[in-house]
């Protein structure tokens, strides 16, 4: 295979700038920074990240409309791939800022080249066709994630949850991997569009349908859905904000993407069915019943949560069952825009905890009253995200699940996908109450004490610009979804 290794470098500018900025950020602060104090260091390294992410958002830009598919479809250009590419860096932008809210570990440099090369390696998810580059790739993200998890190393939760994380991730690795053998073993490619035609060849065997289950069960524990879901609450609990911020964030929008991309583009001969009384052998049946368990189990389980950020992970939970709805339904458009107006509201919800958790030491829910009299900004924002969240309109949560609802709905013949339709419906419902029950506290139950409660001013810009965004999605979401189409 003939490979232009000058322009393959050209073309993989943006992710070899993000390493750099990573290793810049982690030489700087140990030779330079290592007697500052650590909100120094965090705004120091903050300010590299941000000019360095900011150069290969700009790189993307500039790229415009290029189309690649080099070595294999190793790596894959294109305007979507690009724009998403932009989105995960925005989105580590503000997680490195959030690291400035927070005071859980000395090792600033460390925990933000983890943070570059986690990032680094979402791009080269969402740029690949090549099964193998997207294990390497997840791989990548992964151990980056398990490390900055258990960065907190005062706090026995942290060390827990990343242990936790860990030997759930190293099992799902191991499912996925075998997976990815068995469909190479039956189609003899890893090209996903090349595979995708041997499979169509061997829709009915029996292999087949084995290594769409191992697959399923590694994606499903990368985007938390029922039953691969147990890591989450206790990494969302126990890891730094800045870190549960990604993971529900950057994390997500390239584990939906990736996980898409190979249901749609590799296997679509293996689709079956899901539909009502239309059973069929195939990965649509099996994705149905991962959404209808995660909505129900997401929501029934964020009911009885008293903590904040375990909250937020059952929640995240349920959300994966939506997002799943726009994946049966097909819609690529739908399920983008539902993953990443999502990750506008939940990495804007890690931002309150972590300004919140930082000026009082308390993330339970009942934390929050007062919030109205401590903090009018916060509470405005908290409102937002939390609102968005339950699907209420205009905001930008409400388009994402009448998008994803109406993409499922339009699948199949007769009532189709109108069971898990309904089904979504009315576990939207009861999340309404848990999300009502967070904002009594912030707007009816009195502050135990009147001290004003600010974060830093970066920070504080940061939410404003993330509700400010989530109202405008939802009110003017043609940008949006013409930017994600």
């Amino acid at each position: 295979m003939n490979v232009d290794h000058a322009r393959l470098l050209g073309l993989l500018a943006p992710e070899c700038l993000v390493v750099f900025t990573a290793l810049a950020a982690l030489f700087a602060d140990l030779r330079f920074w290592k007697h500052r104090t650590p909100g120094q260091r965090s705004h120091r390294t903050a300010i590299v990240l941000t000019l360095g992410f900011g150069a290969a958002a700009t790189l993307l830009g500039l790229m415009g409309n290029t189309t690649a598919n080099l070595a294999g479809g190793t790596l894959v250009l294109s305007p979507l791939s690009q724009h998403l590419k932009i989105v995960l860096l925005l989105f580590a932008i503000v997680t490195a800022w959030l690291c400035t809210e927070t005071r859980f570990t000395r090792h600033v440099g460390e925990f933000m080249a983890l943070l570059g090369l986690a990032t680094a390696g979402m791009m080269f998810l969402v740029g690949t066709e090549n099964l193998l580059m997207v294990f390497v790739a997840l791989e990548l993200v992964s151990l980056s994630l398990y490390a900055m998890t258990a960065f907190d190393k005062r706090s026995p939760r942290s060390a827990e949850a990343a242990l936790r994380y860990f030997l759930f991730g190293g099992t799902a690795a191991a499912f996925t991997l075998f997976g990815f053998s068995l469909f190479y073993g039956v189609g003899g490619s890893i090209h996903l569009p090349t595979l995708a035609v041997s499979i169509a060849r061997h829709a009915g065997d029996p292999l087949v349908l084995v290594a769409i289950v191992f697959v399923l069960a590694g994606f499903g524990f990368k985007i938390a859905a029922v039953p691969f879901h147990a890591w989450a609450p206790d990494a969302y609990e126990g890891a730094p904000a800045p870190t549960a911020a990604f993971i529900a964030s950057g994390s997500k929008i390239a584990g939906f993407l990736v996980l898409g991309k190979l249901l749609q583009v590799g296997l679509p001969a293996a689709a079956g069915s899901g539909a009502w009384k239309a059973f069929a052998p195939g990965w649509m049946a099996v994705v149905a019943l991962l959404a209808a368990a995660s909505m129900v189990f997401g929501n029934l389980a964020a009911l009885a949560q008293t903590n904040l950020r375990r909250l937020l992970a059952y929640s995240a939970i349920a959300h994966a069952g939506y997002a799943l709805l726009a994946l049966v339904g097909g819609s690529q458009p739908a399920l983008l825009y539902f993953v990443v107006t999502y990750a506008l509201a939940v990495v804007g919800m890690f931002g309150v905890v972590a300004v919140v958790e930082n000026r009082t030491g308390n993330g339970s829910i009942a934390g929050l009253a007062g919030l109205r009299e401590r903090s009018p900004l916060l509470a405005g924002v908290t409102t937002v995200f939390l609102l968005s969240l339950a699907g209420i309109p205009p905001l930008a949560g409400f388009l994402g699940k009448f998008l994803a609802f109406v993409a499922a709905a339009k699948q199949g013949t007769a009532l189709g996908y109108g069971w898990l339709v309904a089904l979504a419906l009315g576990m939207s419902c009861v999340s309404l109450y848990y999300y009502l029950q967070v904002l009594k506290q912030v707007w009816v139950v009195p502050a135990e004490t009147r001290d004003p409660l600010r974060g830093g001013t970066v920070v504080g810009g940061l939410l404003a610009a993330l509700a400010v965004a989530v109202v405008v999605a939802g009110c003017m979401p043609e940008p949006l979804l013409d930017f994600l189409r």
